[in-house]
């Protein structure tokens, strides 16, 4: 049997014998009763009936200053079937609106024209005001208080004096802040790196409940609601997409309650209970664009994490063509003498001395406390891999050769086609 496995925008296959133990760990999104209703008819019928709020156009009536915080290049919003809508209306409410669209790029990278262009489109790109956030430009930051976690919440000063901000997203599992969308578009999105530091110390990460799919007594959520409602973050348009990257389910209206009715949603496709805990667990990150990288990579090995034994080997399937992602990220896993003596050293970290990527290599490190992680990644950069503490392979068959070795032929291998699409629960034990 082979299974295609998203790898970068081709996808790699994964032969698997006959004799194998294997279980296949997927979203069950495939399942939802079809609608035959296509992507724009799915997002213009959640903006017709908004969760919690009046419609778009309601709210943009009388506002001047309107901001939409849009994803960035490491989301595969299928943004070209939401802003649109978005513009429409609010003109449709205030047509001398002034609006800014604002690239909610976090701790991230700057947004280049070429990616805002394949995310929305020339039309967009030629004819609206897009902004880039910068976390490290503390100028452009507005102070709006302090979050229950006792860090400062400072935003782009364009959110913070928007006479109504709104944000576009898609809702996903997410491996410490339970899912993605709703008031991640506010912190981490447009929030200085002070703030995003202070939400992503160590003591918050080290959380049980900062894990994939969990938002009841999640610290980091907590504070991450705190600023939405802070910021006045009045309306959302989240979707959820199915493997083609395709808008399946939508949600709009108030930034909260619409954001929670879509977490609930994507629950009841996402979970998956394996059968047994594995030797052998494989993940990916889904493919483009959220394989670019190594510091994106992290969250799909999570779903390997939660599937395996103690001591189960982990294969990552990720292309990785933009290399590690962030250099706190490869220097701490690189210069550290053990992952526990790395991750001893993070716990030992005040929430006000966190570091830029502290985040991603204590959990990195978790992981690599507990398994040999082999990762399937584009030649370029598989020694500077190794120099991180990951073994390497050219192809995931090679890799599953490797793990074979080590566990044995009757090993039980669980499969997982998307680790950021599915929240992996242990199973019973007797």
């Amino acid at each position: 049997m082979d299974i295609k496995l998203p790898f970068s925008r081709e996808g790699m296959a994964l032969h698997l014998d006959d004799t194998f133990d294997y279980e296949i760990l997927e979203s069950s999104i495939e399942s939802m009763p079809k609608t035959g209703k296509t992507e724009d008819e799915i997002v213009l019928e959640a903006m017709k009936h908004p969760i919690g709020s009046p419609t778009l156009a309601e709210l943009s009536t009388g506002k001047k200053r309107v901001v939409i915080i849009c994803s960035d290049h490491t989301r595969p919003v299928p943004s070209k079937h939401i802003l649109p809508f978005m513009l429409q209306e609010i003109r449709t409410g205030n047509p001398q609106a002034d609006i800014t669209l604002l690239i909610a790029t976090g701790f991230h990278r700057p947004t280049t024209r070429d990616e805002l262009v394949n995310k929305f489109g020339e039309e967009i790109v030629d004819k609206e005001k897009i902004v880039i956030h910068d976390s490290s430009d503390m100028d452009a930051m507005a102070n709006l208080g302090t979050l229950p976690s006792g860090a400062p919440l400072l935003i782009n000063k364009i959110a913070a004096e928007a006479d109504l901000l709104v944000s576009e997203g898609f809702i996903e599992t997410h491996f410490f802040a339970g899912f993605s969308g709703g008031r991640k578009s506010v912190l981490p999105g447009v929030s200085s790196r002070v703030t995003v530091l202070g939400n992503h110390c160590s003591m918050f990460i080290d959380s049980p409940y900062s894990r994939t799919g969990i938002l009841e007594n999640n610290p980091i959520h907590r504070d991450m609601v705190a600023a939405s409602q802070m910021a006045n973050q009045k309306y959302i348009v989240n979707v959820v997409i199915d493997a083609d990257k395709k808008v399946v389910h939508a949600v709009a209206g108030d930034a909260i309650q619409a954001h929670d009715a879509g977490c609930r949603f994507l629950q009841q496709y996402c979970q998956v209970t394996p059968k047994k805990l594995a030797d052998i667990a494989i993940s990916t990150n889904g493919g483009y664009p959220l394989d670019q990288n190594m510091y994106q990579s992290v969250k799909g090995m999570t779903a390997a994490e939660a599937a395996s034994k103690e001591d189960g080997i982990i294969i990552m399937v990720s292309n990785c063509g933009d290399g590690h992602g962030g250099e706190g990220f490869y220097n701490a896993l690189k210069d550290c003498e053990s992952p526990q003596k790395l991750m001893d050293g993070i716990l030992r970290v005040p929430q006000d001395q966190t570091k830029p990527d502290q985040w991603e290599y204590q959990i990195q490190s978790r992981i690599l406390i507990h398994h040999k992680v082999i990762y399937v990644m584009c030649e370029k950069y598989r020694a500077m891999a190794r120099e991180m503490g990951f073994e390497t392979a050219s192809d995931v068959n090679e890799a599953l050769e490797m793990a074979l070795k080590e566990k044995g032929k009757d090993a039980h291998i669980a499969i997982i086609p998307d680790g950021v699409s599915v929240m992996v629960k242990a199973p019973e034990t007797p």
